[in-house]
């Protein structure tokens, strides 16, 4: 099937519905059309199919039933929204993507058990946004060194040469946004009080 055959087919069922509203009601066609301003003929075009409906038709129609256009309409239900990808585990790393669109924003809920010993920073083109879910998460930016507790957030562009993860304290949980340079979340961590700087 098409979609101008689906689109026909959900077309096709208005005339029926809007009847079997307007019956359910107890309301006639010369009442309807008075409370729409639609004429009588029209009305009963629509219902028998004859008229092929509109906005222009339906809105009037939606607000005097007094229910949603798209029960009118008869609209598809929304698809399952829930994203089902399976966890990618790298470098000691577990993550669950949390998006599923192919380019633009990406989402990830990462836990990491252990620390790096020798953690190497990197610099790719991007912005990245971190926010903690519980534990500690360590952050190298651009020669500095923070330590982000639970319910801190962290935003960067990635061009600075930066690496994250887990203390030597145990283990962490965070959520990591990443997104094509200029797209920010312009949200910042807690003040400095639970920051500190690395040694020179």
């Amino acid at each position: 099937m098409t979609e101008d055959d689906r689109i026909d087919a959900v077309l096709n069922e208005v005339g029926p519905r809007l009847r079997r509203v307007r019956r359910d009601r107890g309301v006639t066609l010369s009442e309807l059309s008075a409370a729409t301003g639609i004429s009588v003929s029209t009305l009963s075009r629509l219902e028998s199919g004859q008229r092929r409906p509109s906005l222009e038709l339906l809105l009037p129609l939606a607000r005097a039933h007094q229910v949603p256009l798209d029960e009118l309409v008869g609209a598809p239900p929304v698809g399952d929204p829930r994203v089902k990808a399976r966890p990618i585990v790298r470098h000691g790393r577990t993550m669950y993507p949390l998006t599923r669109q192919p380019g633009g924003l990406q989402a990830y809920k990462v836990i990491q058990e252990k620390p790096y010993d020798c953690p190497e920073p990197r610099v790719h083109e991007g912005y990245e946004w971190l926010y903690v879910l519980s534990g500690k998460l360590r952050l190298f930016l651009g020669g500095r060194e923070v330590v982000l507790t639970a319910g801190e957030a962290a935003e960067f562009d990635t061009r600075v040469p930066h690496w994250f993860g887990a203390t030597a304290e145990g283990p962490v949980e965070f959520l990591s946004l990443f997104g094509p340079q200029g797209e920010r979340m312009h949200v910042r961590a807690r003040p400095e009080k639970s920051r500190r700087s690395a040694p020179h």
